[in-house]
């Protein structure tokens, strides 16, 4: 998919990118290429991939949930590493106000610099594990919507989200295909995280064999607050 065709299929969703938004997603593949050389972004790194697999990819839940979409929202984005899904998502709504978690101080710097090319304004860096800014009241159930994409399986994601998204907002997860097992596995840590499954939704990545899975997540009630329990235990011992 080149930038032409990107622009292309965005319009079939009613996105009409204006100019300064086309240059904004060239200079962030630009920017995601360089800074690859030095620090591991990704592993895709071909223009026409970059704009598929990252670009489109990370901006479908508007066309598959675009009504809990608002303006001047809260979105905080878990586990972002090279800015996906956050960044193109604000691209497209620049009213978003953005929080992006990752434990890794180098990707965080190199989203920082991201910001600051795009001219990007209401994007908060945060340096942490997911556990741990869960259970950080400054975060803790204060965002309309979390983000995650290739994180964690759906039990885990769930720990590591849905303490942060606050009562009736929404946590979104892109996975890869099939992920079915997944959600019959994780339906007890969403009971007893205070998450319900409204719609998941399989997708074809356009003229391209990439198949996707959308998650939909509302938060129906308060998290307990012994989750997420300490960093490294969601992993270790998944809520079952």
């Amino acid at each position: 998919m080149n930038p032409d065709k990107f622009i292309e299929e965005l319009s079939k969703h009613n996105i009409d990118l204006t100019e300064k938004q086309k240059k904004q997603f060239q200079l962030y593949f630009e920017d995601l290429i360089e800074t690859n050389k030095h620090v591991n972004l990704t592993r895709i790194t071909e223009e026409k991939d970059v704009y598929l697999k990252h670009f489109y990819d990370s901006i479908t839940p508007l066309f598959e949930f675009g009504n809990v979409f608002k303006e001047n929202m809260t979105l905080c984005d878990v586990g972002a590493g090279a800015g996906f899904p956050s960044i193109p998502i604000k691209i497209i709504m620049p009213s978003l106000k953005i929080t992006i978690v990752d434990s890794l101080a180098k990707r965080l710097t190199f989203l920082k610099g991201l910001v600051e090319k795009l001219g990007l304004s209401d994007v908060e860096l945060v340096h942490g594990r997911a556990e741990d800014v869960g259970q950080n009241s400054k975060y803790r159930e204060k965002f309309d919507l979390v983000t995650a994409r290739a994180v964690a399986n759906m039990t885990v994601l769930s720990e590591y989200c849905l303490p942060l998204v606050k009562k009736d907002g929404y946590f979104i997860a892109l996975k890869g295909p099939k992920a079915e097992d997944e959600l019959k596995t994780g339906q007890k840590a969403l009971s007893v995280l205070g998450g319900k499954l409204i719609k998941d939704k399989e997708l074809t990545l356009p003229n391209s064999d990439e198949e996707r899975t959308l998650v939909l997540i509302q938060k129906i009630k308060n998290t307990p607050k012994k989750y997420p329990r300490q960093a490294g235990t969601p992993r270790k011992k998944p809520i079952k």
